[in-house]
């Protein structure tokens, strides 16, 4: 598997590929994905448990403690507790946000997957997200997951972001181009 050296040389890569070689093992990457992601949305919704995970006051004990109980209330795998576990004694715990991105582009980059991020000026209708990801699909020569956002400054057209290319199709732009080719 091709990886970037960026996300195996940080210390979030460096537990979220570990975390991706137990879970290949043992057959649950899927499960452990699907874990992550709740994970991420339970972080995203409590300015508290942000908060928490990033505490220096709070002991290793107190943590593990309190993400085994967050585990258990989001009926997360067993694998998952244990890696929280391994956080919390650690005391890395407050490094899972990027733990869980790492872990997502590594699942992507084994399955041979690449994320577009799409921003548009309106929200696109299915039709438009499936010719898009087709678009792209044909593209980039692979598995193409869309993530989306709507950016109303764009006054129109899309903002394609795949890896590190670019691809500037918003209005916005086409009128900064016509302003700097007018002034001369």
């Amino acid at each position: 598997m091709d990886l970037s050296a960026g996300i195996k040389a940080s210390l979030a890569g460096r537990y979220a590929s570990a975390l991706f070689d137990l879970a290949s093992e043992a057959g649950t990457v899927t499960a452990v994905e699907a874990d992550l992601d709740q994970l991420a949305a339970a972080l995203h919704e409590s300015a508290e448990l942000r908060a928490l995970i990033r505490n220096p006051e709070v002991s290793r004990e107190q943590i593990g403690r309190i993400m085994a109980g967050v585990a258990g209330y989001l009926g997360l795998a067993e694998l998952t507790r244990n890696f929280l576990g391994v956080l919390a004694h650690n005391r890395r715990i407050s490094d899972l946000p990027g733990m869980i991105r790492a872990f997502h582009a590594i699942a992507a980059a084994q399955r041979g997957e690449v994320t577009a991020e799409v921003a548009s000026a309106h929200a696109l209708t299915d039709d438009q997200l499936a010719t898009l990801e087709q678009k792209l699909r044909a593209r980039e020569g692979r598995t193409v997951k869309l993530k989306t956002r709507v950016d109303p400054d764009l006054l129109g057209g899309l903002v394609v972001t795949v890896g590190s290319k670019r691809i500037d199709g918003s209005i916005r732009t086409r009128l900064n181009s016509l302003a700097h080719a007018m002034k001369g």
